[in-house]
């Protein structure tokens, strides 16, 4: 029977903290065991101690991936937090619409998982915008560390038990019939995402132009501290003036009189 030992598991946890920020502690020593036997098991490796060995030496960074696959936790639904939509609809929208010119609305779900948070903003901005909407550029940035995740998001297929806390309106409107038991967005949702893998923990965000609202939520609860106030840091720089950051409920993030003010709970704008 695969076990895994003290040594391995520190080398194991240490690397995705390294690469993606993740704290790992001792009490997830069975998630960790229980999400990678079966990668072993098709690797043919019968221990963890090759199996890092295996990881580190891939160059192509493909093993890298599969590992933070597994590892990561993909768990998200259709309206978690609806507060946090009711919110972006009434309240944040006419706000940052309001101050924008150019008619060029840049959103980033920054951990976007299987795309339940990135569709639901996308209706919202579609019907938002319904009367002037082909004026304005609304895509949003949807990223994530999960490879896997991010193939199913773009997918963007969902059982029908899946879509049931959606409106009921949004389900004749927004999907198609995909089978039996699964309904698909329409293109003219899918189009509105572009889903891209990234890694919250690069030195520097690309970003060309700075966002006017930044979702992440539930993802900073696996960092530490000072892993969290980097990236507070990142995502202070790559926000517009105004702008607004959602968080998860169970989240904060460090009160700086010169960096961000407390809106509400979980949510909060960029000192103009």
């Amino acid at each position: 029977m695969l076990t895994i030992t003290d040594e391995e598991f520190n080398k194991i946890t240490a690397l995705i903290k390294r690469e993606y920020g993740i704290n790992l502690k001792s009490e997830k020593r069975a998630l960790v065991l229980g999400r990678l036997q079966k990668v072993l098991a098709q690797l043919g490796i019968d221990n963890f101690s090759d199996y890092y060995s295996y990881v580190t030496s891939d160059i192509t960074g493909k093993a890298l991936g599969t590992l933070v696959d597994k590892i990561s936790t993909n768990h998200t639904y259709f309206m978690r937090e609806k507060d946090h939509f009711d919110y972006f609809s009434k309240v944040v929208l006419p706000y940052v619409v309001g101050k924008v010119r150019d008619r060029d609305l840049r959103i980033w779900c920054a951990a976007s998982s299987t795309g339940e948070e990135a569709y639901t903003l996308a209706v919202l901005l579609k019907e938002f915008f319904a009367q002037e909407g082909k004026y304005w550029d609304t895509k949003i940035l949807a990223t994530d560390i999960s490879e896997e995740a991010l193939q199913t998001a773009k997918l963007g297929i969902y059982s029908k038990e899946r879509v049931e806390p959606l409106p009921k309106y949004w389900l004749h409107s927004y999907f198609d019939d995909y089978d039996k038991n699964s309904l698909v967005f329409k293109p003219e949702i899918r189009n509105e995402v572009i889903y891209r893998r990234f890694n919250l923990m690069d030195a520097k965000f690309p970003f060309k132009k700075k966002f006017h609202v930044i979702f992440i939520r539930n993802v900073m609860i696996y960092f530490d501290n000072d892993t969290k106030t980097r990236l507070i840091e990142k995502l202070y720089h790559s926000m517009e003036n105004g702008g607004y950051l959602f968080i998860g409920h169970s989240e904060s993030i460090p009160r700086h009189p010169n960096r961000f003010k407390y809106i509400r709970p979980a949510v909060y704008r960029k000192l103009e």
